[in-house]
Formats: C-alpha cells, sequence, structure tokens
C-alpha cells in the first residue's frame, strides 16, 4: 500500500497500524500497567515553552553536535534500541541500519533483535553507518561476555547497558495477548535454544514475561557495571538512570555517558517524565560524561527542549518502528528526515543558530508553572 502524505509522526504511527498485526502493535505500542508513564513522557514536553528571539539572521543554521569522543552527528537525533523489529518488516534490522546510515543517524542495536549483531554489523559497514549495542545481563555471565565480544567483532562502537529491567515491567496487553514471538522468528543473538526461543504465553503471564524471569539477572548493581568495564575497551553508556543521585554513582562507576530513560514508559508505571528527569541529572553530571535522552520526543520542537535543556541528544524508538512499518528502511530514514527538518524549522523560527548558541542561552526554556 503506497502510503499517503505524512507529515507528522503522528501520520506514521496511524498508518504502520495497517501493516501490523495486532500482537505486534500492542507489543510496540503498549506501556506497563495503566500506562501513565508512558502518556506522561510525551504530555509532559508540553510543559515546557519556548521563548523565542526576534530580528536574528537564520538564513544558516548548523544541527551538528559531538555525539560521543568527537563522533561527530549532522543533528541530535539517534535510534533507540527496541527488540523484535522483523515483526515490522521482513529484513528487520537491516532496514534500520540502511535507514540510520541514509540519515547519518546512529542505531543502538538491541541484544533481543531478530538479526545476529554480526549481520548487523556486517550491513552498518557496507552503507556506512554507526552501530552501539544496548546490553542486557543475563544470570549466565558467560552469555553476557560473549555478547560483549561479539558486539565488539562486529564493529560496534559503544556498549549501552540498560540498568532498568531487573524484572520486565507488567505489560497488560502483551498479557492479554499471551505474547510470544511468531513461531518463525528468534532472538538472533543466541544459538542454544533456551535462549534463542521465547516460551509460550499462557493465562497471566506472556512468554516474554516468562523469558526475562529465567533468562535475566536481578541482582545487577554497581558491582556488574564495574565488571562490564573489565571486559571491554569500548565507551560504556549506561540506559535507564532517572535520578541525580544515581547518575553520580554512574560517574564514580567510571561510566561513559548517561541516557536518561524509563524505557520508554514500559517498564515502572507512574514515573515522572524522563524530560522531568532530565535537568537533575544533568546537573549532577556538571558536564563531565554526556547526557542523552529518550521517550516521549515526538516532534522537532521536543528535540529543541531537550537540548536547550543540555541533552547531547535524544534517541527515538516507536517512531522508527512506524517508519520501519510503513516503507521499511525508507520510512525509517522519512521519519528521522522528518524530525531532522523539524529542528532545523523551530530552531530558525527560536532565532538560534546552531545547538551551541540554543544551550548557551539559559533562558530559552521556561517551563509554564513559573509564568
Amino acid at each position: 500500500m503506497t502510503p499517503p502524505a505524512l507529515l507528522t509522526l503522528d501520520d506514521y504511527r496511524k498508518f504502520s497500524e495497517k501493516n501490523l498485526v495486532k500482537l505486534a502493535r500492542d507489543y510496540y505500542e503498549s506501556g506497563a500497567e495503566q500506562e501513565e508513564s508512558l502518556r506522561r513522557n510525551i504530555s509532559a514536553f508540553n510543559n515546557l515553552l519556548i521563548r523565542p528571539r526576534c530580528l536574528r539572521s537564520v538564513e544558516n543554521i548548523d544541527t551538528s553536535i559531538d555525539w560521543l569522543n568527537g563522533k561527530k552527528s549532522v543533528f541530535p537525533v539517534g535510534i533507540a534500541p527496541t527488540a523484535f523489529q522483523k515483526m515490522a518488516t521482513l529484513d528487520g534490522e537491516l532496514s534500520t541500519v540502511r535507514g540510520a546510515a541514509a540519515s547519518n543517524s546512529i542505531m543502538i542495536c538491541s541484544s533481543w533483535s531478530t538479526t545476529s549483531v554480526e549481520d548487523i554489523g556486517k550491513e552498518a559497514k557496507i552503507v556506512g553507518a554507526t552501530i552501539w549495542f544496548q546490553l542486557y545481563v543475563y544470570k549466565d555471565r558467560a552469555i553476557t561476555e560473549s555478547l560483549i565480544h561479539r558486539a565488539e567483532a562486529a564493529g560496534v562502537e559503544a556498549l549501552v547497558l540498560t540498568v532498568d529491567t531487573p524484572v520486565l515491567g507488567r505489560r497488560l496487553k502483551d498479557t492479554y495477548n499471551k505474547f510470544s514471538l511468531p513461531k518463525h522468528l528468534k532472538f538472533a543473538n543466541f544459538e542454544s535454544n533456551t535462549q534463542a526461543e521465547m516460551p509460550k504465553g499462557h493465562v497471566g503471564e506472556s512468554g516474554f514475561m516468562q523469558y526475562v524471569s529465567s533468562q535475566i539477572d536481578p541482582s545487577l548493581d554497581w558491582n556488574t557495571l564495574k565488571w562490564i568495564r573489565t571486559k571491554t575497551n569500548l565507551p560504556v553508556i549506561v540506559k535507564g538512570v532517572m535520578r541525580g543521585d544515581d547518575a553520580l554513582l554512574a560517574l564514580e562507576a567510571g561510566v561513559d555517558g548517561i541516557i536518561v530513560s524509563n524505557h520508554g514508559g514500559r517498564q515502572m508505571d507512574c514515573t515522572v517524565a524522563t524530560i522531568e528527569s532530565l535537568p537533575e541529572v544533568l546537573r549532577a553530571v556538571d558536564n563531565r560524561i554526556p547526557v542523552w535522552m529518550d521517550g516521549g520526543v515526538r516532534n522537532g520542537r521536543d528535540i529543541l527542549k531537550a537540548v536547550a535543556l543540555g541533552a547531547r541528544g535524544v534517541f527515538v524508538g516507536r517512531p522508527v518502528l512506524w517508519g520501519l512499518a510503513t516503507s521499511g528502511s525508507a520510512g525509517v530514514s522519512a521519519v528521522l528526515g522528518l524530525l531532522q527538518s523539524e529542528f532545523y524549522h523551530a530552531l530558525q523560527l527560536s532565532g538560534f543558530r546552531s545547538i551551541k548558541e540554543l544551550q548557551n542561552d539559559k533562558h530559552a526554556i521556561v517551563h509554564c508553572s513559573k509564568l
């Protein structure tokens, strides 16, 4: 089906629904419990208001940013890790990495991808994409260590440790659907059937929840992070920090970056939004390492607000899946291109010519409660 004019991310969301079976659509879209965190991630951006400048030439705008260790990005948006992308389109993660390359964006590959990190790495080399690898810690530490070394060999440039999933959040739609992977799909990064296949869902528990409770280590702590540092020379970024005190502990553990995240509202419900947590984490870090955020970004104005507060950039997950389900790699690059265009336009209309200029203006954003 040829998509109509798609002018917003919500247009992509609505169109992609036509191409997804209910099981996949509910898995991608759902949040935990009553989905308060999911909704708040989005709505909290509306509490931040832009204070535009005027009579400043915005003929030439520079949206580039130093993403990590001198690696430049043409605009401050990366692809967040999302699992099971072959439920959206036949080539799954390969289509996503092609879309990332076409948009000069960074892709974080999920441990729970339906394409192996080796195959994603090969495709990334062909198309010229930059990839990072998201890591879960398994009860069997040999599995985790093997994933680290395989990711290194595949050419990833950073490890992203997810720290908000000691157990799986209670995702009611997946439970009602008795969610399990379609028979033709597996966890592609694992050869053993114990790790590669998801159990069948049953009444009261999805197959995914059974998998996580049997495989993922709930004893994950700061010592685990230190252990990971001994296993790799790659930069290690932690994803899932929501508080300043935890950000300080991450600094003490020697991390190279932080992604402020609540897992897209899919883990703990009724949390503060990520954009609300961002200032506290930034104050704690005090420019010593880069801080990114994900969750709720739905347009270029949201990107502007996060970057104005001090984020190095943002990551988007669901919007990329909408593009993927709409038209594969072309849909991914179209979604990223739309965000880039909207961010550029938002900078122009707010009177800022670069990210540096925006971040140097401490009065660019005001919370509506302060008016």
